[in-house]
């Protein structure tokens, strides 16, 4: 019965208006709306953006500004000298009160073409790929196993983890030189304990294989404290209720890490693992200072390649080194595009 006068009150109301004013109520809206800078009444204009949200805009203009110098305009002149055939004997440089201007010339793709038409392009890849999944794998498991054992409720907790988290504390190049010492055949701490076990010592540096296990073994060493904290943090943020009602309702410590430590994780998992694929892939510390990319070639990745080219081979290749540059950023644009649409299909949202 009220819905019914209600009905018969709008159709009054709506009567005594009349379709005249209806007519100028829908115009008075459009121009309102188009006053406000708004198409259909859903996206606001730039003006009206700028105007409403200009504090917004002044605090990043600076860090947008700073990103553009520092990043932008290396990257755009790394592109453009991808194109060129510019080497250390062409560019433009200067010798005492003499300006030699540069006679580098557009040559368009043809440095691509060269560099994926090497073999040596597709050797640096497969290792780059081993190299980056082995690391990223064995420093998951082991900051996941790590994180499972420090979530719990022991003495001297706070002391375990301070120890854990040493190497990240510890700056990358001490390390990696302490590593090497660590490794060296002839008078390492590790030969000489398998020399005292009755082991011949192993050539860690000096073996193209040992080279390979020696580099992974130092970068999971570094790579275990980011993980371990990540994945610890993510622990912590798991509700206690879930694991409370799943031990009353009879599930095992293996059941209740199935099924609510690793669905809680997702998020913060997948997150760790992208950030350490890319952080992997460029590691050009680890490969340079403790091999050199050696013995030989064997250690190089794609990354210590692009230095190579540009600041060891001679003459400096500044053009090829752009193009390996350009292809790796090219290579990890890809991955992360693929990465995304995986997790968009598995109904995470990134």
């Amino acid at each position: 019965m009220a819905a019914h006068t209600s009905q018969s009150v709008a159709k009054a109301a709506g009567s005594e208006v009349g379709p005249d004013t209806d007519v100028a109520a829908r115009g008075r809206s459009r121009r309102t709306d188009s006053k406000n800078g708004t198409r259909g009444g859903n996206r606001p204009g730039l003006r009206r953006a700028l105007a409403t949200h200009w504090y917004a805009w002044a605090m990043i203009a600076p860090v947008v500004l700073v990103l553009g110098v520092i990043i932008g305009w290396p990257l755009v002149r790394g592109v453009y000298l991808s194109l060129t055939d510019a080497t250390e004997r062409n560019v433009g440089r200067t010798i005492g009160a003499n300006h030699i201007e540069a006679t580098y010339q557009f040559v368009g793709l043809d440095n691509y073409a060269d560099v994926l038409a090497d073999p040596v392009f597709l050797q640096r890849l497969v290792w780059t790929v081993l190299w980056t999944v082995a690391c990223v794998s064995i420093t998951f498991a082991l900051g996941l196993a790590l994180a499972t054992m420090l979530n719990r409720d022991f003495k001297g907790r706070a002391a375990y983890r301070m120890a854990l988290i040493l190497p990240w504390a510890v700056p990358g190049f001490v390390s990696v030189f302490a590593w090497r010492f660590l490794f060296n055949r002839d008078s390492g701490i590790l030969n000489k304990l398998l020399e005292g076990g009755g082991i011949s010592a192993v050539p860690w540096l000096d073996d193209p294989t040992w080279a390979k296990v020696a580099v992974i073994a130092v970068n999971v060493w570094l790579g275990v404290p980011f993980m371990m904290v990540a994945l610890l943090g993510g622990m912590q943020s798991v509700p206690g209720e879930l694991y409370e009602a799943a031990e009353m309702d009879g599930a095992g410590p293996w059941q209740r890490f199935r099924h609510i430590t690793l669905p809680g994780l997702r998020a913060v998992s997948m997150t760790v693992i992208l950030l350490s694929t890319i952080w992997t892939f460029n590691m050009f510390p680890v490969i340079f200072l403790l091999t050199r990319g050696g013995p030989g070639d064997s250690t190089e990745i794609l990354v210590t390649q692009a230095f190579r080219e540009a600041f060891v081979s001679s003459p400096r290749d500044f053009a090829g080194s752009a193009t390996w540059g350009v292809l790796i950023l090219l290579l990890l644009m890809i991955f992360a595009l693929v990465y995304r649409r995986s997790l968009r299909k598995q109904g995470e949202v990134w």
